[in-house]
């Protein structure tokens, strides 16, 4: 099948109507008789899980289950920036002039991922990192350090999905997609979480109550059904792990690298 064929299918496919049918079945008391069924094909480990299977009435509810305590550790290195997710490193880098390079094969402009905020030039030398979320993965999503919720923004968009496939396949997912981004500052700078949508997640939501203050790991939000997050420092605040690569798989609370207290100092 050819890349122009598969790229009309993935468009026909990817409307939203579909998200919203999959999204009102996965919340509907008839889908729980899927749940054992979905845990078994996607090989979850329920044994993490806060309930038995039993007790969860929807696949939606059990999807955006959250863990047992002590099931993650989050990094308590100081000025520690951790993932916010479970995830697989589909992408990492730094932002050259204003551009994250080589995401599957595709360049993307922070003016177009965070739909021409006014912040946008606070990262256009920053660094990235693109985390998928398969169905495997466990959904929430957590603050990557400490810090207060300064500006949070809806971006209306598709539903391409966001795995190998599709972000090769189609053009710009991440900045054509619908996102929810929130900006975290913390005592060196600020990091963006961009949030975004894609196939069968029927909703982007936030915590509640959702603080203004977070603590580092503190839960922050939740995707129905798999996506990516884009996390974003800004320029200068952060010094990456350079042993974290493209195809590594992390854990929510896993350090990604550590914040720049001063940032005024390391240019």
């Amino acid at each position: 099948m050819n890349r122009w064929l598969l790229r009309a299918m993935t468009e026909l496919s990817s409307r939203k109507f579909i998200s919203r049918i999959t999204g009102s079945f996965a919340k509907s008391p008839l889908s729980r008789r899927l749940i054992p069924r979905f845990a078994a094909l996607y090989r979850i480990p329920v044994e993490e899980a806060e309930k038995p299977l039993s007790d969860y009435a929807t696949l939606n509810e059990f999807f955006t289950r959250r863990l047992a305590p002590g099931r993650r550790i989050v990094d308590s290195t100081p000025d520690a920036l951790v993932s916010p997710v479970d995830a697989r490193v589909a992408a990492c880098g730094p932002i050259e002039n204003g551009l994250l390079l080589q995401v599957k094969g595709q360049d993307y402009s922070l003016d177009e991922l965070l739909n021409g905020s006014p912040r946008t030039g606070q990262y256009r030398s920053g660094y990235y990192w693109v985390l998928y979320l398969s169905p495997t993965d466990y959904h929430r999503i957590h603050a990557p350090c400490g810090g207060e919720i300064v500006e949070t923004e809806h971006i209306p968009g598709r539903v391409y999905p966001v795995n190998e496939r599709g972000l090769t396949l189609m053009r710009r997912v991440l900045s054509r997609n619908e996102r929810l981004i929130t900006y975290l500052r913390h005592g060196g700078g600020e990091v963006a979480v961009v949030k975004v949508g894609a196939l069968n997640v029927s909703s982007i939501k936030y915590a509640e109550p959702l603080p203004r203050v977070l603590e580092r790991g503190q839960e922050l939000a939740y995707f129905e059904f798999g996506s990516t997050v884009v996390l974003l420092t800004e320029d200068d605040t952060c010094l990456p792990l350079t042993t974290l690569q493209a195809g590594d798989q992390v854990r929510m609370g896993q350090l990604l690298g550590t914040l720049v207290a001063d940032h005024t100092n390391t240019r």
